[in-house]
């Protein structure tokens, strides 16, 4: 048995997203929609994984924009990794990793990087993927831990944020999810990055809006206003399980007035009575993993959140010991 692996082209764009709708651990950042956006920015190297004809899995890719050695999956989204409908698993999994891992060579790259899908985005386990890295001797090269609420089993609230809530409560703070507030979200973010970090958001608004545009479904903001002022928000990613905080934002105003707490507070209500199974704020690590920011852990752990990580591993495609040869 073997497996033939071919390149994505424009005209498996429809097929692609439907193949995501029905796997076990493709979210909309995995589709052609989500990549889309990026239009010429990475040069597109996503696979196609098939046996006799029938697709069996997809693999979203892309050259690193600065290392032309370098192929990742992908480089304009947080995880990346082969999606599939039950059919990699086990052997099978481990069969197209080396099928992949041969193309890839044999198109000129030395590395592969691969950025696992985290668990919690899973709508059955299928970490096939990893357990074939084992077989391939490839090691984990970056490990990110997120907080994650498991909405059927939270763990308790923290005294510190009840407190906060009931202090957002009293004053007297209006949300809402208008799309007509994303400009100034995007100036409160825009603020706080760079006077934190000295960053700028990953997406600019008209990127945001773009994709709102695209993937109405699986986009939605919540703010905080005062006075008529958007004083903090969040604009959230929503999967088939998952509601993740992708962008978390205040004012100084919004943390005196404790706004992060009421606006979390309700969107993991809203999560919880969407049938979704968790909420994810996301990271709290830095230098690729190797410092752990505990404030920001503490805070988000506050809710009731669990830990859950974001995998990383990298392929050295010159080896032998990959079993490829």
């Amino acid at each position: 048995m073997s497996y033939s692996i071919r390149p994505f082209s424009d005209g498996d764009a429809a097929a692609w997203d439907l193949f995501c709708d029905n796997s076990l651990q493709a979210t909309f950042l995995h589709t052609r929609k989500f990549l889309s956006y990026h239009g010429t920015r990475f040069e597109d190297q996503s696979l196609i994984i098939e046996e006799d004809g029938k697709c069996l899995g997809l693999l979203p890719a892309a050259r690193h924009p600065s290392d032309r050695t370098t192929v990742v999956s992908h480089p304009g989204s947080t995880y990346g990794g082969i999606v599939h409908q039950g059919a990699l698993r086990g052997e099978r999994m481990l069969m197209a990793l080396r099928a992949i891992i041969q193309y890839y060579r044999d198109a000129g790259y030395s590395n592969f990087s691969y950025k696992a899908v985290p668990t919690f985005y899973h709508s059955v386990p299928a970490q096939d993927d990893l357990y074939a890295f084992h077989r391939l001797n490839v090691s984990r090269s970056r490990c990110d831990i997120s907080s994650t609420i498991e909405l059927t089993s939270r763990l308790p609230i923290s005294s510190r944020r009840h407190r906060s809530l009931k202090k957002a409560i009293s004053n007297n703070l209006t949300l809402s999810a208008e799309l007509c507030h994303l400009p100034a979200l995007w100036a409160v973010l825009a603020d706080n990055l760079a006077r934190k970090h000295g960053t700028k958001p990953v997406h600019a608004l008209a990127e945001i809006e773009w994709l709102i545009d695209r993937c109405p479904d699986n986009i939605r903001i919540c703010c905080a206003l005062a006075d008529n002022q958007v004083v903090a928000g969040v604009v959230l990613f929503i999967s088939k399980t998952t509601w993740h905080a992708q962008y978390i934002a205040s004012s100084e105003q919004g943390y005196e007035l404790n706004s992060l707490d009421l606006i979390f507070s309700h969107c993991i209500e809203l999560a919880q009575s969407s049938g979704k199974r968790y909420f994810d704020f996301g990271i709290s690590t830095e230098s690729n993993g190797n410092i752990l920011n505990e404030g920001l852990f503490c805070f988000k752990s506050e809710f009731g959140a669990g830990s859950t990580v974001h995998e990383f591993f990298n392929i050295n495609l010159r080896e032998a010991h990959h079993g490829i040869e």
